[in-house]
């Protein structure tokens, strides 16, 4: 394997040479980058001349230039890059290091959600094939995936922008939305929970009843506006999720998994009254990081522990029960400040940009800030990449369901979950893993579209403005970032397939 991935390495670092020889050649042959100036009628456009000519050192040969950011990009390696300064004569890596960290903010979340759903759903739209969830889901997924993201986006503003911001300063339902809502999520919920025609009437029945009632239950407690989960409702929820997921990985009547999830959520919930101080004075992104390692390791060692021979099992449950705590502890929190933040900006859902300028918010009310403006592009890339990996995991789960294996395992009687989760389900993310590792190292570069719909100042901006100003220096960087993700990314997805088979060694 290490002698797999050092040639893999070694071809990749060719790859990348040759590339960035073509694109060089590609861009500074592709307009006048004095054009603008030529055309000028300042007094000093000849000053502007020569100082453009030195910042981009247009007086030396193409290859000259190119061997002198090659010569910067090799000072990486010592952690001190010098990718040169663009045709303002600003620094290019300053420039990168704004852009990287702005579309990193949005494509990291949008990723991580596509392909848990999307992962979710394949799953759940192969056990269930050719049902009425199966054809929604499938429906669904390809009416996301042919949309025009600039379309998309544009609803997206107008509706959940534009009109969220205006129903949230009175928040209220009409007689006629509660029904339509209360239909809608009661079709949803018997297609999704399926069963016999009875069992259907009664989930649609009950759960358009509850929707119609705690919809204006929830705006008579000014829940909108004033959310609040509280101890009890985080404490409720993480037991819930704890017996939840033992039920799914292993049944409850599995006593070596149920015990360790239910200490975990029992050590969550009281973990969070202890901690309060903390998230109130002396929060901040180290100790958010530093907790949701903590909140996995320990009830990792936990379920270790006393699983006995379930133990990989009882970790892996108790381990999300614990990140599961910690974040709806981190919501809480979160809830608490919304009020506070709806004071400072009314109209909390922005369409441009990625932070308000100047906001002045505590660490909560700049998260929320941050998260809301996050809202709108994460939920594009979200909605065009869901469909990719549900539909590549129903096809693999699919296939794999249908290997001689699987068929073993079900005539030995283990149960239906244990066949699905720890026999189908590892073999049929191969191939997702393929896919996952390029779509990263893809939006990496910019989401050129998204980006310039939202405002926001990334990856692809940076890209597009070197382009149309004729400028190497911030499309080659711009290059060196995204040529050496897909590398990395897809070095990774070759190390990930060993881990997932181990009969793969290449």
């Amino acid at each position: 394997m290490l002698k797999f991935i050092l040639r893999r390495f070694g071809a990749s670092i060719g790859v990348l040479f040759a590339a960035s020889v073509l694109l060089y050649v590609l861009v500074i042959n592709s307009g006048d980058p004095l054009k603008d100036l030529r055309e000028s009628n300042a007094e000093n456009r000849d000053l502007l001349i020569e100082r453009r000519v030195e910042y981009m050192n247009l007086d030396m040969p193409w290859y000259q230039r190119y061997l002198d950011w090659l010569i910067g990009v090799g000072k990486c390696f010592k952690l001190e890059c010098d990718l040169g300064t663009n045709r303002s004569g600003v620094e290019v890596n300053s420039l990168l290091a704004l852009a990287a960290s702005s579309t990193l903010r949005l494509v990291l979340l949008a990723t991580v959600i596509a392909l848990v759903l999307g992962i979710l759903i394949g799953v759940l739209t192969a056990v269930r094939q050719y049902s009425g969830l199966d054809y929604g889901v499938t429906f669904m997924t390809f009416l996301f995936f042919s949309l025009p993201i600039f379309w998309a986006a544009v609803l997206l503003k107008e509706y959940l922008a534009i009109g969220y911001n205006d129903w949230i300063r009175d928040p209220s339902f009409t007689p006629v939305q509660l029904i339509v809502t209360g239909l809608i999520v009661g079709f949803l919920m018997q297609v999704f929970l399926a069963g016999s025609t009875r069992r259907r009437i009664i989930t649609f029945a009950a759960t358009a009843i509850f929707v119609a009632v705690a919809l204006p239950t929830l705006t008579a407690l000014d829940f909108y506006r004033n959310p609040q989960l509280g101890y009890i409702g985080v404490a409720v929820l993480t037991f819930v999720f704890a017996l939840g997921a033992t039920a799914a990985a292993a049944g409850l009547k599995d006593q070596r998994v149920l015990r360790p999830a239910l200490i975990t959520a029992a050590l969550a919930s009281v973990l969070q009254i202890v901690l309060v101080n903390v998230f109130i004075y002396y929060i901040n992104w180290w100790i958010i990081i530093a907790g949701g390692i903590l909140a996995v390791v320990i009830p990792y060692f936990i379920g270790r522990a006393m699983g006995g021979r379930r133990a990989s099992l009882a970790a892996g449950v108790a381990a999300a029960t614990g990140f599961v705590g910690a974040g709806l502890t981190v919501v809480d929190h979160l809830f608490r400040n919304w009020d506070n933040f709806l004071a400072m900006k009314p109209r909390p859902i922005s369409t441009i940009g990625s932070q308000t300028p100047n906001f002045g918010g505590n660490f909560w009310e700049t998260v929320l800030d941050q998260g809301t403006q996050l809202l709108l592009p994460t939920l594009v890339l979200t909605l065009v990449s869901l469909a990719s990996y549900s539909r590549y995991t129903r096809s693999s789960m699919l296939e794999v369901n249908e290997q001689d294996y699987i068929r073993t395992a079900r005539s030995k009687g283990l149960a239906e979950r244990t066949v699905i989760f720890r026999h189908a389900f590892r073999n049929a993310l191969i191939p997702i893993a393929t896919i996952a590792a390029f779509d990263f190292a893809g939006l990496i570069g910019g989401a050129v579209i998204t980006e310039s719909v939202f405002g926001w100042k990334g990856m692809g901006e940076l890209f597009r403005t070197g382009l149309d100003q004729v400028d190497p220096a911030p499309v080659m960087a711009f290059f060196l970032v995204t040529g050496t993700a897909a590398i990395l990314f897809n070095l990774l997805a070759d190390i990930f397939y060993a881990i997932l088979d181990p009969r793969i060694r290449v």
